[in-house]
């Protein structure tokens, strides 16, 4: 367990902030942008939980914990060099994201048949769990990005792929099963 006797450390106030692997970069550096909007996201879900109970409440809380394990994931980038050396970080797996996917089925199982585009918006969970799902989006771009350049982990892009369909599914289930989802009307305001 990580003790914190002091928040701040002033080490950041010239615009750095040090990596999982103790590396200085830019606090506006595509990794740091990648993994502080997982952090994003998992303040999100935070909202939305506020509205959830039951088993939902469970899921997101496991969801809330493995977006920490994600930004840790993200936040040290020698992978090769850790493995290497004997060190095992913690790094997102294709088992975490098989089971994003099994609820996502299990979840779909049971609602109405989706017709037509749907608005964010509802139940204040279903509310909740779009804005998940569109931060969630924006954290997975970011990743991208940055696999483009840097060395990231798949798993971890493809958990975040999933993630986004997961709150798209459950946002849904929060609307009776999609039968209070807000659908779109093309042309409404014209």
């Amino acid at each position: 367990m990580v003790v914190l006797s002091k928040i701040y450390t002033k080490t950041g106030d010239k615009g750095e902030t040090a990596l999982g692997n103790g590396a200085r970069v830019a606090k506006h550096s595509a990794r740091v942008q990648a993994y502080g909007t997982v952090d994003e996201t998992n303040a999100t879900v935070g909202l939305a939980r506020l509205h959830a109970t039951g088993e939902m409440d469970a899921a997101l809380m496991r969801i809330q914990n493995e977006l920490f394990d994600l930004g840790a994931d993200l936040c040290r980038p020698d992978m090769a060099r850790d493995h290497e050396a004997g060190y095992l970080p913690l790094r997102i797996i294709d088992s975490q994201v098989a089971r994003l996917e099994a609820e996502i089925d299990a979840m779909n199982a049971g609602l109405e048949m989706l017709r037509s585009f749907i608005l964010p918006g509802g139940s204040p969970l279903a509310a909740h769990l779009h804005l998940c799902r569109t931060v969630s989006r924006r954290a997975e771009r970011l990743a991208v990005e940055l696999a483009g350049a840097e060395e990231v982990n798949p798993a971890a892009v493809r958990y975040l792929n999933r993630l986004s369909d997961w709150f798209f599914v459950a946002a849904r289930v929060a609307n009776e099963n999609g039968h209070a989802d807000v659908l779109w009307t093309p042309g409404l305001t014209r």
